[in-house]
C-alpha cells in the first residue's frame, strides 16, 4: 500500500468513534504508530494534560522504562510542555545543543540514542490538550510537510476523543472526557503491572498481552484493565490467553 492509501487509511481510523470497539486509549496508541509509520521519526509518545496542567503519558510506540522517562522528565519543563503551553510546534533539531537549557532531558536523550525532538501540540479548536512528541536518532530539523502531517493527526485524535460519546459537548465535557482518558490510562498501568508481575515479565511484554488479549476476545483495552483491577479477570488468564465469560 502507498503512503498515500495508508494516510488516507489512517485518518479514516482515527476518525471511526462509532465502531463498537471504539476505546480512547486505542486512539492514542493508533496516533503514536501512525506517526512512526507514517513520518520521519523513529519513535513517538502523546502526552494529555490532567485538571492541574501536569502532562500524563497516554501512548508510545516504545514501551520500555527508558523511553518512558524520556517522557516524564518533560513534565514540568521541556520542549514538549513548551508546546503544550504555547499550543504550537517546537522543534529541538540537536537536543546536544540544549544540555544547559535541558540538562536532564539533554543527557537522557543521549543515553538512549535519540537526538532531536519534535512536539506538536494536541488541541481542540486551538483549546490545549496535550503533546504529541517525534523523537529521532539522528540531528535536524523534522520536514515541515511531516510536521504540518503530525498536526492534522493530532487534530484529527482531538477531535475524535470529543465525539467518544454522540451527546453534545460543552466546555465542561472536554475536561470531563480528557480526566476520564487520563483515569483510564492510570487503571492500565495498573493491569500492566498485575501481568508482569504474575507473568514474571517486563511490563513492555505485559502490554503486548493484554493487546493481544483484546484483539483476541474483541474487547476494549480500558474494560480489560477495569476487569483486572476488580479482579472479574485474573493475570492468569490474560497469560493464558483464555477467553472471556
Amino acid at each position: 500500500m502507498n503512503r498515500e492509501r495508508r494516510l488516507a487509511q489512517a485518518f479514516v481510523v482515527l476518525a471511526d468513534t462509532y465502531a463498537a470497539e471504539f476505546d480512547p486509549l486505542q486512539l492514542f496508541r493508533r496516533l503514536v504508530h501512525t506517526c512512526q509509520d507514517l513520518l520521519d521519526v523513529d519513535e513517538a509518545g502523546v502526552m494529555i494534560a490532567d485538571a492541574r496542567g501536569s502532562l500524563k503519558t497516554m501512548a508510545t510506540t516504545e514501551e520500555d522504562d527508558v523511553f518512558a522517562e524520556l517522557l516524564r522528565l518533560q513534565n514540568g519543563h521541556g520542549p514538549c510542555v513548551d508546546c503544550y503551553r504555547a499550543v504550537e510546534p517546537v522543534s529541538v533539531p540537536d537536543m546536544a545543543t540544549e544540555h544547559e537549557r535541558w540538562p536532564k532531558l539533554a543527557t537522557a536523550m543521549a543515553d538512549a540514542g535519540y537526538e532531536s525532538l519534535q512536539a506538536v501540540p494536541v488541541r481542540l479548536h486551538e483549546r490545549p490538550l496535550g503533546a504529541l512528541t517525534l523523537l529521532r536518532r539522528r540531528p535536524g530539523r523534522l520536514a515541515e510537510d511531516d510536521v504540518h502531517l503530525a498536526q492534522a493527526l493530532a487534530d484529527s485524535a482531538a477531535l475524535a476523543l470529543m465525539h467518544w460519546s454522540i451527546e453534545p459537548t460543552d466546555g465542561e465535557d472536554v475536561v470531563t472526557r480528557v480526566q476520564g482518558v487520563i483515569a483510564a490510562k492510570a487503571q492500565l498501568e495498573i493491569a500492566k503491572g498485575m501481568v508482569a508481575q504474575y507473568g514474571q515479565t517486563t511490563i513492555g511484554d505485559a502490554a503486548r498481552r493484554l493487546s493481544a488479549y483484546g484483539s483476541r476476545n474483541q474487547v476494549r483495552l480500558t474494560e480489560i484493565a477495569h476487569s483486572l483491577v476488580t479482579r472479574s479477570v485474573t493475570p492468569a488468564d490474560v497469560i493464558a490467553g483464555q477467553p472471556l465469560g
